[in-house]
């Protein structure tokens, strides 16, 4: 008991923060966080620091409670009598406690969450806001490329052009396609892309010939039939972004890049 209760108490105390830093960040990666161990263990410290403060302050200012400090060094004792003594102690606000720590962890979990979605609705993460250094997803590269994100409301394009040259029967073909969605592999890197209107033709078409007209230049593509077209970037030698925005007078490319 002498052991494992510290260990319990720490791990509750730690808790909200872990949450809270995992819901706040965005990263291009569907497992775990690859941070430096030490880098995890500080930041999920401080937002646990910071989250405690701030629901104890409304614990005093609404309910009147307070924490004990004396109770709590108590129960982070190796000693059983003392042990003993704070569990007494905690058992007479069990209600409170278990009220306590429950809104709490389901706050570390909707704030955040909360307050990225805001951080993404208004935009203030793009590279151009002055928020930038304060609010940017530094580990989602790849999200900020393929949704358009560093673009303002008035600003962002209505869809993504995706052109990709590929080596087919040691043949480079360029497929080209609007971009429907994509995913990222464990570690952060782009796995595939799903693209949609998808046309293709070998890159040695690459110019029309000399002398011919625009129509040639429809002809020299290829349309895929299918609703989706799978890409793996692995199979891909270049690729490039195209930003393209619907306009009154007609289509133009807001930028494009490699």
């Amino acid at each position: 008991m002498n052991v494992a209760l510290p260990a319990i108490i720490v791990f509750l105390l730690l808790l909200p923060g872990f949450i809270f830093r995992t819901r706040l960040k965005r990263a291009d990666r569907t497992s775990l966080d690859f941070s430096p161990f030490g880098q995890i263990a500080a930041e999920a410290v401080l937002w646990a620091i910071l989250a405690h403060l701030f629901w104890l302050t409304i614990s005093y200012v609404l309910f009147r409670y307070r924490v004990e400090p004396i109770v709590l060094i108590k129960l982070l004792s190796s000693a059983p009598a003392s042990q003993v003594e704070a569990t007494n102690e905690v058992a007479k606000n069990t209600r409170w406690i278990s009220a306590y720590f429950i809104s709490l962890l389901l706050a570390s979990f909707s704030i955040p969450t909360m307050i990225r979605s805001l951080i993404s609705r208004f935009r203030l993460d793009r590279l151009a806001s002055p928020f930038s250094s304060v609010f940017r997803f530094h580990e989602a590269p790849w999200y900020y490329l393929l949704t358009g994100a560093d673009f303002s409301h008035e600003e962002a394009p209505d869809f993504i052009v995706v052109s990709a040259i590929v080596e087919v029967a040691k043949e480079a073909v360029l497929y080209v396609g609007v971009l429907d969605e994509f995913v990222v592999d464990s570690g952060g890197q782009l796995d595939r892309l799903v693209l949609q209107g998808v046309v293709r033709r070998p890159i040695e078409n690459d110019k029309p010939k000399p002398g011919s007209d625009h129509t040639d230049d429809v002809d020299r593509f290829y349309k895929i039939d299918g609703d989706s077209f799978v890409l793996r970037y692995s199979e891909a030698i270049t690729l490039n972004v195209q930003y393209v925005k619907l306009t009154a007078d007609g289509v133009i490319a807001d930028r494009a890049s490699e």
